[in-house]
């Protein structure tokens, strides 16, 4: 599995109430980690007992330290800026957070990238960030028969050309474009992910729904990158539309059932016990 797009270095501070502005509160706890929809979801990847390859950009001292705790992912680094810093608080009641970051804004990329990371690769899976970087992955993986799909978080200036080049769309909620848009982008298989509410997705004229579990929610950051992950592993396994939303939505009710400090080891407890 190759994962192509965002590192972060997230500083997670749990909170029994998001500040209101000029407030000050004391967090109930801290913890340093690597994050970002990339990143994240091959983090799931190698929980879930797969080899998990993260292509990105890890410049800088916090490259360092994003490196040495993404193992076991197989980390290739573009360029030589670090990964950008953001802040996340996340509500102790709910598990609902908020993140201020600057993503990839002004991060330039180098593409003189081996191909062979894609050609091995069983499926890629591509955020939209670093923007030259996703378009190279979903070309070459074009050309050798790999599947793409799409983390579409929000609208990116590189997916008017990206879009034609993916076979699984997978949006959120908010993502601007309706699915009969992205279908006549080019996409044939659309999901939607809408919080706690059922998963959908269109292919072909066919529609289908899969209910979210209902599980107590500690914390949410990142929740999404897993869903991602976890459904990449779902295509590359060949399972049906159905099937693989649904796992997908099992992964991702083990992430939100823990935090920051956990979910990792926990998504590979939850894997071995079948």
């Amino acid at each position: 599995m190759l994962c192509v797009g965002l590192t972060t270095v997230d500083v997670s501070q749990q909170v029994a109430e998001f500040p209101a502005p000029g407030q000050k509160v004391q967090s109930l706890g801290v913890h340093l980690a690597p994050g970002g929809p990339a990143a994240n979801a091959a983090r799931a990847v190698a929980a879930l007992g797969h080899r998990a390859v993260l292509l990105t950009a890890l410049g800088g001292e916090l490259g360092g330290f994003a490196r040495a705790r993404l193992h076991p992912v197989e980390v290739h680094s573009v360029g030589t800026a670090g990964p950008a810093l953001s802040m996340v608080a996340v509500r102790e009641r709910d598990g609902e957070r908020t993140v201020i970051s600057r993503n990839a804004v002004g991060v330039e990329v180098d593409v003189d990238v081996d191909p062979a990371l894609v050609e091995s690769a069983d499926v890629v899976l591509v955020d939209g960030h670093l923007g030259p970087l996703a378009l190279w992955a979903a070309r070459h993986a074009n050309r050798a028969g790999v599947p793409v799909v799409l983390d579409a978080g929000s609208w990116k200036p590189v997916l008017d050309d990206l879009l034609p080049l993916v076979h699984v769309a997978a949006c959120s909620a908010a993502f601007e474009l309706s699915e009969a848009e992205l279908h006549a982008r080019g996409v044939p298989l659309v999901i939607r992910t809408r919080g706690p509410r059922p998963v959908t997705w269109s292919r072909g004229g066919a529609t289908g729904a899969q209910p979210v579990p209902v599980v107590e929610v500690r914390d949410t950051n990142g929740a999404g990158d897993v869903w991602h992950g976890a459904l990449a592993v779902a295509v590359a396994a060949g399972q049906e539309v159905d099937d693989a939303v649904r796992w997908a939505n099992e992964v991702a009710a083990v992430r939100v059932r823990h935090t920051a400090w956990d979910w990792v080891e926990e998504l590979g407890r939850w894997r071995d016990s079948g």
